[in-house]
């Protein structure tokens, strides 16, 4: 029951990377030359999850902007606001899952206790 809990606990905190991951993505969407990151999450023996962190070396959209020296082309950044959200909805639901077991898992204990005792 004990591995049950830290495999919990490994999934938890391989979301906050991804999380933290989209946070970065979000609030870079309108910076310059920004690429963005995408988390990978893969499970591992005898339980846990692995957490890859890769940026997208993909070009962000170019614009025209004017400067002093007229007008310049200018890389957006690579950010995709959908995925971003999207990516941000299944993050939220894994989430909630997660800290479901975790109390199940506690629940099941208080009830083992109970009929020990």
């Amino acid at each position: 029951m004990i591995s049950g809990i830290n495999a919990t606990i490994s999934g938890l905190q391989a979301l906050d990377k991804k999380m933290e991951s989209t946070a970065n993505n979000t609030a870079n969407l309108e910076t310059d030359e920004f690429k963005a990151t995408r988390v990978t999450l893969e499970e591992t023996e005898p339980s846990g999850v692995k957490v890859t962190i890769q940026t997208l070396n993909t070009p962000g959209h170019q614009v025209y902007e004017e400067t002093n020296d007229g007008l310049t082309l200018v890389e957006k950044s690579n950010v995709d606001l959908a995925k971003e959200m999207t990516d941000l909805t299944v993050t939220q639901r894994s989430w909630e899952a997660m800290t479901k077991t975790i109390q199940t898992q506690d629940e099941m204990v208080g009830t083992i206790l109970d009929i020990v005792t």
